[in-house]
């Protein structure tokens, strides 16, 4: 192919890497390939976001069953109190998350309590992006842990989530977190392969945006033969934990296959600080009882395997998980044996550097704001938290001069 409809092809393929620029598509061979040639050093911590998207119910996630406003104010979909899973004299979790109470009575459970921001907005669309901006009071183009990402030296393999797009949060201002797509990339073949090859030499006269393209390509390309017994071996497991994945109700079914993704590539030495997976179907308007513990089983028995998989390898220790949602829902029921869209809810934070217990006010059922729980830990609290505790970075260059935490760690 000559030089003209090289240069053709690479402005082309500049502008989708400029609009692109934001998410970098990795597979998993060249992030194994980065795991074998330059492992992350033992003993770093690692974190690992679980995003739940629809505002997941947390009255009936981590339940007041001694509390008689509860039962009144959501006959249809409140769960009696010989159902639940007691974790306090007045808390318990939902019955479904059976493997999130074993880990809590190990011990390894942080729920922070009464977690939003101030203001509160009842729009899915604003509360995640005020959640993954960190940016409450106004709008911002930038993630949270994109500008932690800022902060470090280029790497594309620092941050992943899993899925084709990238979230917000991974967003920032000169660089992002990596896009891993579950279905892994298609890498040409052929006489077509051969002409990508040609396409992605590195050329003196290329603008910026064409050498990126160029780089791009070629690191498709340059995948190293070594990875495969990384690629065809199983993900870490611990035979005594439950393995099976629940159904969706409506959202993304496949947390246990994200997480068996991320356990995989933690235990071949992946050089990733920072991870993101999610689960969606928690905007439980109707039929919430039996959608959301549908839900809520597969966050805890996957959670649960993920644990498992982590304690057969030497990374244990290292690992983090935070599990948010953008808003909670509104303590009364709506009439459809469902919820609306509400305000705070709680927080988890899971792992074996994690001091277990209760953090934060509960929200009282009794002094309501406009229907709502009040907030009464700021979400930010525990972003600063992770930043410093599990990151070991400074937090002004992410959150400014913001002095909240939650004294969740060992």
């Amino acid at each position: 192919m000559d030089t003209v409809t090289r240069r053709k092809f690479l402005k082309l393929t500049s502008g989708a890497v400029a609009v692109g620029a934001a998410a970098p598509l990795l597979s998993i061979d060249q992030i194994a390939e980065a795991a074998i040639n330059r492992p992350l050093p033992a003993n770093t911590p690692i974190l690992v976001v679980i995003t739940l998207y629809g505002g997941n119910d947390g009255l009936n996630t981590v339940i007041p069953f001694t509390d008689p406003i509860y039962f009144s104010s959501r006959p249809d979909i409140s769960y009696k109190p010989e159902a639940v899973l007691p974790i306090s004299a007045e808390l318990a979790l939902n019955p479904a998350m059976k493997g999130l109470k074993a880990l809590w009575d190990q011990k390894k459970v942080a729920i922070i309590r009464g977690v939003g921001y101030p203001d509160s907005d009842h729009s899915h669309f604003s509360s995640m992006a005020k959640w993954q901006t960190a940016s409450p009071a106004k709008h911002i183009s930038t993630g949270w842990l994109g500008r932690w990402v800022d902060t470090q030296s280029d790497d594309p393999m620092l941050a992943i989530s899993l899925g084709s797009v990238l979230p917000p949060m991974l967003a920032g201002a000169k660089r992002s977190g990596s896009a891993l797509p579950l279905g892994g990339l298609v890498i040409p073949k052929g006489d077509l392969a051969t002409q990508c090859a040609k396409l992605s030499r590195p050329v003196a006269k290329d603008s910026k945006l064409m050498a990126a393209a160029a780089t791009s390509m070629r690191n498709l390309f340059n995948l190293s033969t070594t990875v495969q017994p990384v690629l065809k071996s199983p993900a870490p497991v611990a035979p005594e934990l439950p393995t099976t994945n629940g159904g969706n109700a409506g959202g993304d079914s496949n947390l246990a296959q994200q997480l068996d993704v991320v356990a995989k590539l933690i235990a071949a030495g992946s050089p990733t600080k920072v991870w993101s997976v999610s689960l969606g179907g928690f905007d439980t308007h109707a039929n919430e009882a039996n959608a959301q513990a549908e839900l809520l089983g597969v966050v805890s028995d996957s959670l649960s395997r993920f644990m498992g998989q982590l304690k057969a390898t030497t990374r244990s220790n290292d690992v983090t998980i935070m599990i948010y949602s953008e808003f909670g829902r509104r303590v009364a029921g709506n009439g459809s044996q469902g919820t609306d869209h509400g305000t705070s809810g709680p927080m988890f934070v899971i792992g074996n550097a994690v001091k277990g217990g209760f953090y934060g006010e509960q929200p009282s059922l009794k002094n309501l704001y406009k229907g709502d729980l009040a907030v009464t830990t700021d979400f930010r609290d525990v972003y600063a938290t992770m930043i410093e505790k599990v990151l070991s970075s400074p937090v002004e260059p992410t959150l400014g001069k913001w002095a909240g935490r939650v004294s969740c760690f060992n």
